[in-house]
């Protein structure tokens, strides 16, 4: 059995840039996970003392604090500066660009449609940038947007990593429906990259082996465009999640990663599929 590496997968520039921040402030907290991968949240821990604070209850004065990639909502960042700690932002340059969108947009009095999960952690910081959040809607289909009061100026943003498709079902609703739409396409190319080369690879392969967060969106994403190429399509964490009935009579395994899985968490699941060829 061959195994074949998508063209482009796994680490992102943002979680790249995020776990190099945060290695070079030891000792340090992220506020929520750094990134949607708990084996490398792990080795964080233990090779450079990196905690983690669930809440703001568990930030003490003295703590250096680093805002994980995704963000957080600005009134518990407000509440940190209020506490006077250190804080070291980690947060995504391609999430930042949504949020003051929305802070921008919402200022000059339209309504804020934002494309993606209400309750990701992206979501929720991007949303509370809206001058009145009462004006802000969280959508993640188009006949959601069905009798919610939104003025006829309406901006629209996306969760970084949902599929453009989507988003243009989404966009083409509003223009149907209202006066002016201000569209700004938030959606991160390392996104649709993974994305393409996920979808190349799995209408050869046999199997797809998919390898991220159980909870990461663009994980979970790459799963589902995989598995409508490739019905053998699985989503694991790391190597442990392998079973070798799996591999049975296949001739060609692919291989992607979301974006916050590490190179060496790939290469474990390599030399395991390896090892369960023999």
């Amino acid at each position: 059995m061959k195994i074949q590496l998508a063209s482009s997968y796994g680490f992102c520039f943002g979680v790249k840039r995020a776990i190099r921040i945060a290695e070079e402030h030891q000792g340090s907290k992220t506020y929520g996970p750094l990134i949607h991968n708990k084996d490398e949240i792990k080795r964080l821990k233990e090779g450079f003392n990196i905690g983690l604070a669930e809440k703001l209850d568990d930030v003490t004065p003295e703590d250096s604090v680093v805002i994980r990639t995704h963000g957080i909502p600005k009134d518990e960042l407000s509440q940190l500066r209020a506490q006077e700690n250190q804080i070291i932002d980690a947060t995504c340059p391609y999430v930042t660009t949504p949020q003051n969108i929305v802070a921008q947009m919402s200022e000059k009095g339209y309504s804020i449609v934002i494309f993606g999960d209400k309750d990701h952690p992206e979501i929720k910081g991007v949303v509370s940038y809206a001058k009145d959040v009462r004006n802000a809607f969280i959508v993640k289909h188009e006949n959601e947007l069905e009798n919610l009061p939104i003025l006829s100026k309406v901006a629209v943003v996306a969760q970084t990593t949902r599929k453009p498709e989507d988003f243009l079902k989404i966009v083409n609703a509003l223009v149907l429906t209202h006066k002016e739409v201000r569209v700004f396409n938030t959606i991160c190319n390392a996104t649709f990259e993974n994305q393409d080369a996920a979808a190349e690879l799995a209408k050869d392969a046999d199997i797809m082996i998919v390898i991220g967060g159980k909870h990461s969106s663009n994980t979970k994403q790459l799963h589902s465009i995989c598995k409508s190429y490739c019905d053998d399509s699985y989503l694991i964490e790391n190597e442990r999640e392998l079973e070798a009935e799996w591999f049975e009579g296949k001739e060609l395994c692919g291989i992607s990663a979301g974006a916050s899985t590490p190179d060496w968490i790939v290469q474990n699941v390599i030399d395991k599929i390896e090892s369960l060829k023999k």
